[in-house]
Parts: structure tokens; C-alpha cells; sequence
């Protein structure tokens, strides 16, 4: 009996070194079981692709298994909803193009999350979007479509992945600046917009190089300019939209990675430096090339903020082209 004041005050002790040190030995630990990639879009998309690279490389060096989950639909919204939804532990993450990330809060009701309460782990990559037109539109250069547009009011069509897709809010970026009127045709992905594209059902669509510019090789398509400040180098002979009379006009593909809202900052930095070394690699950022993607490798802090630009322009644009809510 004597002996039961000291083996309570050992207990104590235990329990508050748990408690204290308990969290941070399981944050060492981490990951300690399978880790879920949510891309929120169908396979075979450039996301995809970029998701599974990046997979791949967390999986190496984690020396866990890092899959990726596709759970398309609803514009995206259905995969970004259930990742806003998952514990904020690093066990789910999600790669996504810019619409769930910065502007989908501008074009929908009830969501179901918040974009800006994503935490932001790195800009993954970034790519230029080129418009793609099929190849027997009786127009070769911008010049001519804008010409043809305005000549022949709400018969150019253009495909798009959905409703608030950037291919959607590029073209209606073309339709303001260029003065001209077209016909949105929405499509459940990039590969059955592009594919209908290819097979002339549909006019046009803004791609980016990655998918479309083998099609352009293969002469099933047409290129008509790269919606950058500069010529791209895979193809440097396709002129800018500037070049091609509309000098405002500017639309980037980029891919984020991010944490469930509430994620520790503490952890998520951990994951930052752990994705920024694999994207600096010599094998992913060959991969990255080869799929004309521009490394991102940004700090949390940079991944923010260029997360926020991308909101103004978008919203800018959307407010402009008077695209209301759905």
C-alpha cells in the first residue's frame, strides 16, 4: 500500500509524456498506412497523369502504398466535396486542375465545401492552354476564326469538360474580348471533348499540349495559338493569342496539391518538402517535360498565393462574360 502513492505518480507522469509526446511520435511516424490521392476527374487526363507520377514518387520514399482514387462528376465538385469531408490527418489529399481549387465557389451553389479552406500543399506543374480547332474549320489562324465568328453568329461551337471547366471560361474569355458569340457544347472529360473535336462534331476546344499536340502531329487537328505571354517550345511554330490580334488574352492549366481544411500546418509542410523534392528530381521533372507540364515545386506560401492571382483573373473573367450561377 505503501508503494501506491509513487506507482500513481509514475502513471501521471506516463500519461502526461503521452500526451505531450504522443502526437508528435505519431507525426514522425507518419505515414504509417495507405495514403489516398483524390483526383477529382476521370482517368486519362494530364490531372491524372500528374497525380499518379507524383503517387508514385511519394510512395518511394514514404515506403507506404500512395494511390489514386478518380471520383469524377458534378464539375469536379463531387471529389472535392468528399476530400473537404476527410480528416485533416494526411491520409487524403487531392491533385486538381484550377476550377475546385480557386473558382468553383464563383459558379455554383452549394458546393458542398469551400476552395479557400483547402490547405495548399505545392503547385505541382503548370501548362499553358492552346486552342484546338478541328482540322477542316474553314479558318487557319485566329484572324479567321474572329472573322468568322462575328460573320456568322452562334454557329462556332466549342467543347468544354462542364460547366466552369477552364476550357469553358476560356472560351468565354475569347467570346468578350474577341466579340463574338459561340455554342458551348459540355462534355463529361477532356478525352470525349477531344475525341468529337478530332472526329469534326464540334468546332473547337482549349487542350492542353500535352494531350493535344501528338493529335496535331498526327494532322487530326489544327493549332491555332497558345494562350501565354510566350511561344511554346514543343511547338514554337503556333503564334500567341497577343501575336494573333487578342494581346489581353492569357489561360494556363496548373495543378495543385492539397490537404482536407484543418490540416496541420506542421504536417503539411512535412508533405511540401517530401512532393517539392520528388517534382525537383531528375526522373519527375523529365517527365514532366516530356509532357510540355512547367515544374511548380512552390512553398506552401507561394502555392497560396498563386492559388489567390488565379481567383481574381477568373473571376474577372467570369463577372465579364455575365456566367451565371448553376
Amino acid at each position: 500500500m505503501r508503494r501506491l502513492p509513487s506507482l500513481c505518480f509514475i502513471a501521471l507522469v506516463a500519461a502526461v509524456g503521452f500526451a505531450f509526446g504522443g502526437p508528435a511520435r505519431a507525426q514522425d511516424a507518419y505515414p504509417s498506412r495507405l495514403v489516398k490521392i483524390v483526383v477529382p476527374a476521370a482517368p486519362g487526363s494530364t490531372t491524372d497523369a500528374l497525380a499518379r507520377i507524383v503517387a508514385e514518387g511519394l510512395g518511394q520514399t514514404w515506403g507506404k502504398s500512395v494511390i489514386v482514387e478518380n471520383i469524377a462528376g458534378g464539375a469536379m465538385n463531387i471529389g472535392a466535396a468528399s476530400v473537404a469531408r476527410a480528416a485533416p490527418d494526411g491520409y487524403t489529399l487531392m491533385v486538381a486542375p484550377p476550377a475546385p481549387l480557386s473558382f468553383n465557389d464563383l459558379l455554383f451553389r452549394d458546393l458542398g465545401y469551400v476552395p479557400t479552406q483547402f490547405v495548399p500543399i505545392s503547385l505541382l506543374a503548370k501548362i499553358p492552354n492552346i486552342l484546338v480547332v478541328r482540322k477542316d474549320l474553314p479558318a487557319t489562324t485566329l484572324a479567321d476564326l474572329i472573322a468568322y465568328g462575328k460573320a456568322n453568329p452562334g454557329k462556332l461551337s466549342y467543347a468544354s469538360q462542364g460547366a466552369g471547366s477552364t476550357a469553358h471560361l476560356s472560351a468565354s474569355q475569347l467570346e468578350v474580348l474577341a466579340g463574338i458569340k459561340m455554342v458551348h457544347v459540355p462534355y463529361r472529360g477532356a478525352q470525349p471533348a477531344l475525341t468529337d473535336v478530332v472526329a469534326g462534331h464540334v468546332d473547337m476546344f482549349f487542350d492542353t499540349l500535352t494531350t493535344s499536340v501528338p493529335l496535331y502531329r498526327d494532322s487530326k487537328v489544327r493549332l491555332l495559338a497558345i494562350a501565354d505571354i510566350e511561344r511554346a517550345r514543343v511547338v514554337p511554330e503556333i503564334p500567341t493569342f497577343s501575336e494573333g490580334g487578342v494581346p489581353d488574352f492569357r489561360s494556363i492549366t496548373w495543378f495543385g496539391l492539397v490537404a482536407p481544411p484543418a490540416t496541420p500546418a506542421p504536417l503539411a509542410d512535412r508533405i511540401n518538402r517530401d512532393v517539392v523534392e520528388i517534382l525537383k528530381s531528375r526522373d519527375v521533372t523529365g517527365k514532366l517535360t516530356a509532357m510540355s507540364l512547367d515544374v511548380g515545386a512552390t512553398t506552401r506560401p507561394a502555392a497560396a498565393r498563386f492559388f489567390a492571382e488565379e481567383t481574381a483573373l477568373w473571376s474577372r473573367v467570369i463577372k465579364a462574360a455575365a456566367i451565371p450561377l448553376q
